[in-house]
């Protein structure tokens, strides 16, 4: 519920009552990833999305069920042959949504959330959506130093519950994950759900990842503004003041003025798994020193603008400075995809959609030349594995 954040917590402000419904597995062909929220306030008014449309006038619904009553529920919708009109996914694929009623001052794990999503603080909520009716839809915020809420009313092995799911929940927020936890009553994990068992469904929060440019070009206008379109952080990075100027990227959130491998080496600790490198220098003094590091991190992508002549130079003076063939095999160069493209903006698509087919496991072909799911991403795989329930919740078929 990132996306929505700001509005909830004027709703939270304000005292308003309101509930919130939230992907919380997926399978399939389905439209939105976990974490996906909708919510409605008790006059009636909703924002944000569960399904793109498909499912949407459900689940609101239920949310205002949830408001009158108070009463949390975890439903799903999928598709049926058997009632093609009925309420559900017309793309085929089976979505489970958590409804929660959220009451303003009643739950201190939900208040802390909220107001942490707020305010950009890294924090992950660890919510209750199966197990003992006493402890659905109870909330834990957990934060890299501390944690807020608690399972109670609870078993007497409570404080084991609750130390294993605040460890739990602090790993996935270190590796920026979301996805299901199963554990036994004594805190123990389960690999499913059953008797004796909680599911918690753990949503991380997270700054939005980088996108660095190096390279202040016209072509980085471009790749500028489509990565803040994509939802990146972006950086633009070049050691000539006369063109990094945040005049010529106004859409850049920073604007720097270094060595590009200076500034890189600058940035280790604000750098992960989901960080891009857009290299659109093509000058080998500025590109060796940068890429000799850029290739040892452990980063989403790195990709380097040039010709193919640029590119097989390159390569010769990566390995002459030590790298490996496995290390310039992580090298997308020359970057972006072959669409033809000539424009600086034509050319800001190629580079994108390269990237989001690299983050997301796409095999950059026509999806009419295929017959395989559409929604085929690395990361909505492994959320599905993590998140797929034994039992589930009533279905509303489509």
């Amino acid at each position: 519920m990132q996306d929505i954040a700001e509005q909830l917590q004027a709703w939270h402000a304000a005292g308003r009552t309101f509930a919130v419904a939230t992907v919380v597995g997926v399978s399939g062909s389905a439209p939105r990833d976990p974490g996906a929220a909708l919510a409605v306030d008790s006059a009636g008014e909703a924002i944000g999305s569960v399904s793109g449309g498909c499912v949407e006038g459900a689940v609101y619904e239920l949310c205002q069920t949830a408001v009158e009553t108070g009463e949390p529920v975890l439903e799903r919708f999928g598709y049926s042959d058997e009632d093609a009109f009925a309420v559900g996914l017309t793309c085929g694929g089976v979505l489970d949504v958590f409804v929660q009623p959220v009451v303003p001052g009643a739950d201190p794990g939900l208040d802390a959330g909220i107001t942490y999503i707020a305010s950009g603080t890294p924090v992950a909520l660890a919510r209750v959506i199966d197990g003992p009716a006493a402890l659905l839809g109870a909330t834990v915020a957990v934060t890299a130093d501390t944690h807020h809420g608690s399972l109670s009313p609870a078993p007497s092995t409570v404080a084991a519950l609750e130390r294993a799911v605040v460890a739990e929940a602090r790993a996935m927020l270190d590796a920026g994950r979301t996805g299901r936890v199963v554990l036994g009553l004594d805190g123990r994990p389960c690999d499913e759900a059953g008797q004796g068992t909680i599911t918690f469904f753990v949503e991380s929060y997270v700054p939005a990842p980088r996108m660095l440019v190096f390279g202040a070009i016209d072509f980085a206008a471009a790749v500028v503004r489509i990565g803040k379109f994509l939802g990146y952080h972006v950086t633009v990075c070049d050691a000539r003041p006369v063109f990094a100027t945040a005049r010529r990227f106004p859409d850049a959130d920073q604007v720097v003025v270094d060595w590009p491998h200076r500034y890189l080496d600058s940035q280790l600790d604000r750098i992960d798994g989901r960080t891009v490198l857009c290299v659109l220098t093509h000058d080998a003094k500025f590109d060796i020193p940068l890429l000799e590091r850029a290739l040892r991190l452990p980063v989403a992508y790195v990709g380097a603008m040039g010709s193919r002549k640029t590119h097989r130079d390159r390569n010769t003076r990566l390995r002459e400075v030590g790298l490996t063939d496995a290390e310039i095999g992580r090298l997308r160069s020359p970057i972006g995809l072959d669409l033809g493209a000539r424009t600086p903006e034509e050319t800001a698509v190629s580079v994108a959609a390269e990237i989001v087919a690299q983050r997301r496991g796409g095999s950059c072909l026509p999806l009419s030349a295929g017959e395989g799911p559409i929604h085929h991403d690395l990361a909505r795989t492994a959320a599905a594995a993590d998140s797929e329930p034994t039992a589930p919740p009533a279905v509303h078929a489509a």
